[in-house]
């Protein structure tokens, strides 16, 4: 049985008339990045604060590392670590004072390594406000994890971030879950939740529409499968779409595009089809329905599992 690090028990959070989240269960294993998917407003931000202590719950229960965050959070401050949306810091901080500032509140020495990793070295000395919004995402990130807590809480951590920044962003989460870190991941980020995180969770208006991982909630949509065909000679046109289990086809750029709902006889046919017909097969790729996908097809459902 693996170890639950983070237990969420009909975790229920209003604000006056609104109900942001709404009765929802789930729980992480340790060493996991778990994300947290859905739409601005879907319950992600919420849930995390009261996770770190920052809410109160108006029902259920949480617990991280066995601590129940708003009657102990005192306890749980060096045991975990946190990159808001926003920082709170101050707008003339120093980048090098905001980070002996934070290592001093947990007891450990600077580290500076961190903020040559996140290519922050040559902005020591600047101000807060003079960041760029990927800088200070970046910063954010080095205080988060500075003091190696065994629980990282990330809330969109790759918004306002260059294609490299995203790169190192993701590298530093695998090595911290290599090392044993239990991740959890906010985001409406489709891509990104399906490559980083071992399983999700997809909230939409306050409740839990569904979770697993990646691969299995994408298989158990209703999503057609693309095939992608190009052929040195022209025997995919003579088929039109007439091949089994294909509902619609295209042309585009030299390739055939199939959309099919069984992929095996699809396949098969197609590749039988053009040896039958002496043509050479140039490329054939098979993309499965996306995380995107799926939830495009559950928030348009409708429906919270």
């Amino acid at each position: 049985m693996k170890d639950s690090v983070i237990k969420v028990t009909e975790f229920r959070k209003t604000y006056g008339d609104v109900v942001a989240v709404d009765g929802i269960s789930f729980d992480v294993h340790r060493g996991e990045i778990f994300g947290l998917l859905g739409p601005n407003g879907a319950g992600k931000t919420s849930t995390l604060e009261s996770l770190e202590g920052l809410r109160f719950p108006d029902g259920g229960s949480l617990q991280v590392l066995g601590i129940d965050p708003a009657r102990q959070s005192r306890k749980l401050r060096n045991l975990i670590g946190v990159q808001l949306q926003t920082s709170g810091l101050p707008e003339s901080i120093q980048v090098d004072e905001a980070m002996r500032f934070f290592c001093a509140y947990h007891g450990v020495a600077p580290r500076y390594d961190l903020l040559d990793r996140l290519g922050l070295a040559e902005k020591r000395r600047a101000q807060y406000h003079q960041l760029s919004t990927g800088l200070q995402r970046r910063l954010a990130l080095a205080l988060a994890v500075a003091h190696d807590p065994p629980v990282l809480f990330l809330d969109e951590p790759t918004a306002g971030l260059d294609v490299p920044s995203r790169v190192e962003l993701h590298n530093l989460m695998r090595e911290l879950q290599a090392a044993g870190t239990t991740i959890i991941l906010a985001t409406h980020d489709m891509a990104e939740a399906e490559e980083m995180s071992d399983r999700v969770a997809i909230l939409l208006c306050g409740r839990i529409a569904t979770r697993g991982t990646p691969m299995d909630i994408t298989a158990t949509g209703a999503g057609l499968t693309k095939v992608s065909v190009r052929t040195e000679g022209s025997s995919l046109s003579e088929a039109g779409g007439t091949f089994p289990a294909v509902s619609r086809s295209t042309v585009k750029d030299e390739y055939h595009i199939y959309f099919s709902t069984d992929i095996g006889p699809t396949v098969s046919a197609i590749i039988a089809h053009i040896d039958a017909r002496e043509d050479t097969l140039i490329d054939l790729r098979v993309e499965r329905p996306s995380l995107e996908d799926r939830f495009l097809e559950i928030a348009t459902a409708g429906g919270a599992q």
